[in-house]
């Protein structure tokens, strides 16, 4: 409840009747305050008339007036400046620790708010706020979508800076480590981003004009050159093809070389996955992709369009994989080039926030520009939670657009932090 009290608060909607003290003094809200998402009093240099009086400072509130005491406000000096404490229920009077007594509010949520917010946490069809959709403004909408991107690209930026961190400042190896994640297009995620990490990219450009070597490396390093990881079927039809090998073969010596040790090849998963999408394929396709010396952010940055961009991803397999999905099992000739479906993910999940992150190290506005440019121009993603959305009756145009609505969802549908969205901000007010 104290959270709602926080949103009315925030909003001023507030109960068809005068504001009062609990000692009867008028209250007039001029301004309820910058909201506080950190320590200290829940809002900021908010405006007051009280009693006539204008009082400019923080305001604190709390489902009971006597969780003043529960949280050891009353001892603690950041509050001294709290000008109005306001709570749900007032069982008791407050004071600050140079020994203040404070004026307070009893607030009553308005009994629509709460029914409203209680239908948005107990309705079972999703998302509970699609009856109010249609009736939104373009412009609200406008609005929250490019946050709700801007937000996305800033929480993917989060991750990206933490790739960096952990690759010792390298935003190269950063951005490879990033590409490989999403190589593993949601199933191998982790298991992509784990292989990625134990490669030791200055030691392979050292062999960079052999794509033989890189490909024993990458598959080496992955695990898939240890006869274990062939099933137990196809291993004597790997071995009598000699492929299987002569990697494997390569891979020892240059583990030997560059002290190299593979990851578990029981980290990857198969089940249920589409053979083009299987790590032997996807590891094959970025071995080429490193061997064309496209896999680089120095690369990526020189993009200035989406066509040079979607060309510094495009990549096939080595002739081996034409005619097969792992070892020792033989498929029809197949290229196997990423796909455009896949290709558009790749853009919208890797290059563009590494450009938008990469802008924001740099501070850079050309490339955040450039990111949310890009987004605008590639196709949105067809995935249940943007046709979801569709059928709610919002429109989406292009990646930028369905982007917001996967952050949307998985921000705060998911997590029914229905208080700090727009949608439900405009849910809770309707007079209905």
């Amino acid at each position: 409840m104290e959270g709602l009290i926080h949103y009315c608060w925030m909003h001023k909607l507030f109960p068809l009747k005068e504001l009062k003290t609990t000692d009867g003094k008028s209250i007039e809200v001029i301004d309820p305050g910058l909201h506080n998402h950190n320590a200290g009093p829940d809002f900021f240099n908010a405006k007051v008339k009280i009693d006539g009086t204008l009082w400019v400072g923080n305001v604190e509130i709390h489902d009971k007036a006597s969780d003043w005491y529960v949280h050891g406000h009353d001892k603690d000096g950041h509050y001294d400046n709290v000008i109005l404490h306001i709570a749900g229920q007032i069982d008791t009077t407050v004071q600050t620790s140079n020994g203040h007594l404070l004026p307070q509010m009893q607030l009553d949520v308005p009994q629509k708010v709460k029914n409203h917010y209680q239908e948005l946490i107990t309705i079972d069809q999703y998302p509970p706020c699609y009856q109010i959709i249609p009736q939104l403004t373009t412009l609200m909408i406008h609005s929250w979508m490019n946050a709700l991107q801007t937000e996305r690209l800033e929480q993917k930026t989060e991750a990206i800076q933490q790739r960096v961190d952990q690759c010792n400042g390298s935003w190269e190896s950063a951005y490879f480590v990033t590409l490989a994640r999403n190589y593993g297009f949601g199933i191998n995620g982790e298991a992509f981003e784990t292989w990625a990490r134990s490669i030791p990219l200055l030691d392979v450009d050292h062999h960079r004009d052999n794509l033989f070597q890189i490909e024993a490396i990458f598959m080496g390093q992955a695990g898939l050159l240890e006869l274990d990881a062939i099933p137990e079927r196809y291993q004597q039809e790997a071995l009598k093809e000699g492929y299987f090998t002569k990697l494997r073969d390569e891979y020892i010596y240059l583990a030997h070389k560059f002290s190299l040790h593979p990851m578990d090849f029981k980290l990857w998963r198969f089940l249920r996955l589409r053979p083009q999408n299987f790590p032997h394929i996807r590891i094959a396709q970025l071995a080429n992709l490193y061997f064309q010396r496209k896999a680089g952010l120095s690369q990526l940055l020189e993009c200035d369009t989406v066509e040079k961009m979607e060309n510094s991803l495009k990549t096939s397999v080595t002739p081996y994989w034409e005619t097969h999905y792992t070892f020792g099992s033989s498929s029809e000739k197949n290229e196997k080039n990423l796909s455009p479906f896949s290709l558009n993910l790749l853009m919208i999940n890797t290059a563009i926030p590494m450009l938008f992150a990469y802008g924001r190290h740099k501070s850079s506005d050309k490339l955040c520009d450039r990111a949310f440019d890009f987004l605008e121009q590639l196709k949105a993603e067809n995935n249940f939670i943007v046709r979801m959305w569709k059928q709610c009756g919002l429109k989406v145009e292009n990646a930028a657009d369905s982007q917001a609505l996967i952050q949307l969802k998985k921000e705060y549908c998911d997590k029914k932090d229905c208080l700090r969205c727009r949608i439900g901000y405009e849910y809770l007010k309707r007079d209905k």
